[in-house]
């Protein structure tokens, strides 16, 4: 077994890499951990490199034009939106992502960011904190057997959101501009264009990669397609909500409130303009993150590496070529 190959982690925030060290033992003797952020540290530290293991570093065609050597960029992560899909193709580089390790979990958040907007829990947490115990400052509420729920992209995640909401009885519409065949939509789920989900929709969930398509897709128009009485969450990437515009229906009252795990820019500086409104929630690009998900996440990375690295056929490649 050859295991002189050059791989490295460009960059990562984890703990630690031990997992990826046992996975790859035998193909590499070595695997050096560095902090590339900017393309001109990833030409200068990784122009070697046989295999690239990244998390966001910024791998476009500048930068994978000095990767003379680069067989896989394997990203942690599902989405592939840092790197050039398609001059890596015309580069013969393999780019893959870990499409598979955090679907339960990003549901799962997404649920639970729905469930404490429509039931107003944060609000109602804050209010008897303060000495003022009556749900009737969280009115109106309304069942959830008697509301439509939009779920925009309804790849992994977006399907397992929408079993969990038949679960709770809602009607679930879903956009997917993938797929146009509605004996492909999952059980219970009716396929719409986009303006009849945002206008009949009580909640708009957001699960689609961003790409140029979808970037800033939910933008001012869009969203005053939406109910005044309805609510947005988004567990998948923040440049496809304009949070200008986000604000703007917020401070008009054209929405009820918005939950979003992730942002245009992270980490959320502490005097973002939407951090303002008792209705709006956020967290810290966490929905993906469970224990058990983030060693999967570590382990399949690292395997798809391993898989190219011995001549055989990559599961998760991206930019097929």
């Amino acid at each position: 077994m050859n295991n002189d190959h050059v791989v490295l982690v460009a960059d990562c925030d984890h703990p630690d890499i031990d997992i990826e060290k046992r996975v790859l033992a035998d193909v590499c003797r070595d695997l050096p951990w560095l902090n590339c952020r900017t393309e001109d540290e990833v030409i200068a530290q990784c122009a070697d490199a046989e295999a690239l293991i990244i998390m966001y570093a910024p791998l476009t065609r500048r930068v994978m034009q000095h990767l003379k050597r680069c067989k896989i960029i394997a990203r942690y992560g599902v989405g592939v939106d840092t790197i050039d899909l398609r001059a890596a193709a015309e580069l013969g580089i393999i780019a893959s992502n870990v499409p598979d390790y955090g679907t339960e979990e990003v549901s799962d958040h997404a649920l639970a960011m729905m469930l404490c907007l429509t039931r107003k829990i944060a609000q109602a947490n804050a209010y008897v904190k303060q000495g003022q115990w009556d749900f009737r400052l969280m009115q109106p509420i309304f069942r959830h057997q008697v509301q439509t729920i939009g779920i925009i992209g309804i790849g992994r995640i977006g399907s397992a959101m929408a079993r969990k909401v038949r679960a709770l009885g809602m009607r679930v519409l879903a956009f997917d501009p993938n797929i146009t065949d509605p004996a492909r939509a999952p059980e219970g789920v009716t396929l719409v264009s986009l303006e009849t989900l945002l206008h009949e929709s009580d909640v708009v969930s957001v699960h689609c990669p961003l790409s140029d398509e979808t970037r800033n897709l939910l933008d001012e128009a869009r969203l005053g397609l939406m109910k005044p009485t309805a609510y947005l969450v988004n567990t998948a990437r923040g440049n496809i909500v304009n949070e200008v515009a986000l604000e703007k229906m917020l401070a008009e009252k054209r929405l009820a409130g918005a939950a979003l795990d992730v942002l245009a820019n992270e980490p959320g500086r502490v005097d973002h303009p939407l951090f303002k409104y008792d209705n709006f929630l956020c967290s810290p690009h966490m929905a993906w993150h469970s224990s058990e998900s983030a060693q999967e996440l570590k382990r399949k990375a690292a395997e798809e590496v391993r898989r190219v690295l011995r001549g055989e056929a990559p599961w998760y490649q991206m930019n097929k070529f």
